[in-house]
């Protein structure tokens, strides 16, 4: 039910109405006002206008009712992209209900915390990964809803079949009360540093703040924004909710190529697109081609900036951006169109205070390298904090700004550069590995009495992973077998490229290792390389 005019004036100028920034009543609008226009546009060469989406919305979310799912319960979303994460996202909010995705290379122990964590009952899921679900106990949920009708592992569960749960439009119950801004929308699991990952509370007025329109004023209603990222990341899934927010499109790839993403941006007629850095760099690496400029984008987000971003922008024809962001956050850097500081990830955005400040919260000088601390003007433009985890939030939301454990510094001009993690992250082909939870793995083989996990540069932009090992008194360890007990117990992208094997790890006084000087020492010649060797972590299809 779309709000009433009294319910829309309640609202004060930096709050948007419900129907300018909650799911529910934007499929609703846009529905009424722009029915024929499309809404997405998939790889196969469908499409869905505001209409057809709301029709499948609805008989979803009332399928999803008649399973008890009801304003306020959190829903487990375990899917790769495509028009089933597109539709259950939808559906799910347009409950009331929290999304809930999770990244579809979990296993093991990362699974276990984070089913744990996030407190459902329901999970909807891909039939491929129940076997994964088998190898933990117990599993923390009651009731399955599996995306295909192919045979899948019993176990032990009710489960049924997501094509089978549509329900009668017409019988679907409103929530009990209205869905607000400041309401719950999704929890998004983001990797710890220091700790288990952790669970990142958005609202609505989060999601609408992130890229919305005084974010990201260069995308309009009139643009098709090309979404890559997987929607268990706030850049696939909330990329999709601000076109929604702006009445525009998106182009939804399922599985991100180099060599097909030119194909489908040209197909789809994309004419935004956002790229990590290291993407660019491969589209680059590709040999040039009559058809670079064949296609209809206009805007590249390129994160962090390369130093071939000029050339990105000459080769393909298309104005270049970068920003600043990450989970927790709503862009509160942004760069002008074209920017030619090397390094730089922007400026300020309307709206959003930005601090550089020492380990007390002490401003840095200009030129200084300081944490960056932020606050916003708008109510719930930023995370409500971290899922069941009160002393994480506490310490994040200190002395009223939000902390985001990374290092930069300012220039007098007032653009912002990165300069490093001041958390203990890697980060690794646009995902964030926490490294506490590599070294739980490590330290899981019988052979291995402590280690530690680092990012090292690689070749191709951000970090490769290492891990440095003792071995426990009397073992000799075997780097080949250690990577093969990881593989089956790591996701793809946190199994480690270089293995180091030292008699002891370097400590500090106060017997904490000494990560930074492994940092600095970086690959050395001791040191096994699985791509040296031909090995490779097979990247499974669904955890693209």
């Amino acid at each position: 039910m779309t709000p009433s005019t009294e319910q829309r004036d309640f609202f004060d100028g930096r709050i948007p109405n419900r129907d300018r920034c909650v799911a529910r009543y934007l499929i609703d609008r846009w529905a009424s006002v722009k029915p024929d226009a499309v809404y997405v546009a998939f790889e196969d060469g469908s499409q869905w206008s505001y209409a057809e989406l709301r029709r499948r919305v609805l008989a979803k979310a009332a399928g999803l009712q008649r399973l008890g799912v009801a304003k306020g319960d959190q829903i487990v979303v375990w899917l790769p992209n495509g028009q089933d994460v597109l539709l259950t996202f939808y559906a799910v909010t347009y409950l009331g209900a929290v999304f809930v995705p999770i990244n579809t290379a979990y296993r093991g122990g990362i699974l276990a915390h984070v089913l744990a964590n996030a407190g459902a009952g329901i999970a909807i899921l891909h039939p491929d990964l129940l076997a994964r679900l088998k190898e933990i106990e117990p599993v923390p949920l009651t009731q399955l809803v599996l995306t295909t009708s192919i045979a899948a592992p019993d176990i032990g569960l009710p489960a049924v079949r997501f094509d089978a749960i549509d329900g009668d439009a017409h019988t679907l119950m409103p929530p009990d009360a209205p869905i607000e801004p400041w309401d719950l929308q999704s929890i998004i699991y983001t990797s710890g540093t220091t700790g288990p990952s952790k669970g990142v509370l958005s609202c609505y007025l989060h999601m609408y703040s992130n890229a919305g329109p005084e974010s990201w004023p260069m995308v309009t209603g009139v643009d098709r924004y090309l979404v890559a990222s997987p929607f268990f990341h706030i850049g696939g899934m909330g990329a999709a909710f601000v076109m929604l927010v702006r009445g525009g499109s998106i182009a939804l790839l399922e599985n991100y190529t180099t060599e097909g993403f030119w194909a489908f941006a040209r197909q789809s007629e994309a004419t935004v697109v956002f790229l990590l850095g290291v993407m660019a760099n491969f589209l680059l690496k590709r040999p040039p081609s009559t058809a670079d400029r064949d296609h209809a984008v206009r805007t590249a987000f390129v994160v962090p900036l390369t130093d071939d971003a000029a050339l990105f922008r000459q080769r393909f024809g298309v104005d270049v951006y970068t920003i600043f962001n990450m989970t927790e956050i709503s862009s509160p850097l942004v760069s002008a169109c074209n920017p030619v500081k090397r390094g730089t990830c922007g400026r300020p955005r309307p709206g959003v205070e930005v601090r550089l400040v020492d380990a007390h919260d002490c401003e840095v000088p200009i030129g200084a390298v300081g944490e960056m601390i932020l606050r916003t003007d708008r109510p719930f433009a930023m995370n409500s904090g971290y899922n069941r985890a009160p002393e994480a939030t506490a310490a994040a939301w200190r002395n009223g700004w939000f902390h985001t454990g990374d290092a930069f510094r300012r220039d007098a001009d007032g653009d912002y550069f990165f300069v490093d993690r001041v958390k203990d992250a890697i980060r690794r082909r646009g995902e964030n590995i926490s490294s506490f939870e590599v070294e739980i793995e490590v330290c899981a083989h019988p052979e291995v009495r402590e280690a530690a996990a680092i990012g090292v540069t690689s070749e191709l932009g951000e970090d490769d992973v290492m891990i440095v090992v003792a071995a426990v008194a009397g073992a000799r360890l075997d780097p080949v077998a250690l990577y093969h007990f990881l593989v089956a117990r790591l996701p793809h992208f946190m199994v480690p490229r270089y293995i180091r094997l030292l008699d002891a790890l370097p400590k500090t006084p106060s017997a904490k290792v000494q990560k930074a000087l492994l940092r600095s020492e970086g690959v050395t010649a001791d040191c096994w390389d699985r791509e040296k060797a031909g090995l490779r972590s097979k990247r499974e299809i669904l955890s693209r």
